[in-house]
């Protein structure tokens, strides 16, 4: 079973400027399918020619929470449209609430967080969570608008208590560059204990730089090297994490 990287912003300049060598390289590790993930509207064209270049890269539209572009009104009529337009985005991500910033506003991030969810509903499509410092805000969301698809939590960073939360409801939890360090004893220790179906792999590229590369570019062929890493803390064989991390990520965003 190939990887998949289901979360990579190939997209952004680091990495479409010099595009077909990062995907030789990931595919030379194995990675043969990329979800890239939209953040803001002004992103949303250049990620679609993109990716209608490529049939390996997967297009998914979204307003992340605290972007360089913040969103307004009429970018949700314009997602609406695109959803209706492009059948072949695979999500509406990057979508969520982050109150990690000191600044951030919770009540202007749901005003565009939950008619996304609705957006979702209605297209029956999963999403893409971004959730920092906001697990339970975004749990109580996603408990009265149950998507039929759910989707998965971008970069999981939470309790095993929430985690268990996002698994009931069917959400998958990605496991990026983050579980490569020891000093995130909380995120390795729910990668070596709950279901291996529990979980998909990402690099969130070019950005979250794995253990090794810290201050440098992020690429999708170092998702390999997450497989590893989770495949030592379970003490299972690559195989099986690669084998049942993909199928997760195939059935859940039908690749």
């Amino acid at each position: 079973m190939p990887l998949i990287d289901t979360h990579c912003h190939l997209d952004f300049p680091e990495l479409a400027d010099d595009i077909d060598s990062v995907l030789k390289r990931a595919r030379d590790k194995g990675v043969t399918g990329f979800v890239v993930p939209g953040v803001s509207e002004p992103h949303w064209n250049r990620l679609l020619t993109l990716c209608a270049r490529y049939s390996a890269l997967y297009p998914a539209l979204g307003l992340h929470p605290c972007f360089d572009h913040p969103a307004v009104e009429s970018d949700l009529l314009r997602l609406e449209q695109e959803l209706q337009d492009h059948p072949e985005l695979v999500a509406v991500g990057e979508i969520g609430l982050d109150l990690f910033i000191p600044q951030a506003d919770l009540q202007h991030q749901l005003a565009f967080f939950v008619p996304q969810l609705r957006l979702a509903d209605q297209f029956d499509k999963p999403v893409l969570l971004h959730v920092r410092k906001a697990h339970d805000q975004v749990l109580k969301q996603l408990r009265q608008i149950k998507l039929q698809r759910a989707g998965l939590v971008h970069a999981f960073s939470g309790s095993e208590q929430q985690a268990r939360e996002y698994l009931k409801l069917g959400y998958k939890l990605g496991i990026g560059g983050a579980v490569t360090y020891d000093r995130a004893t909380k995120l390795r220790k729910l990668v070596a204990e709950l279901p291996l179906e529990s979980f998909v792999l990402e690099t969130d590229s070019p950005d979250m730089p794995l253990l090794g590369y810290q201050g440098q570019l992020n690429y999708p062929e170092r998702v390999a090297k997450v497989a590893a890493v989770v495949a030592k803390l379970r003490q299972e064989p690559l195989a099986d994490v690669i084998g049942v991390t993909s199928a997760q990520s195939i059935n859940l965003l039908g690749l």
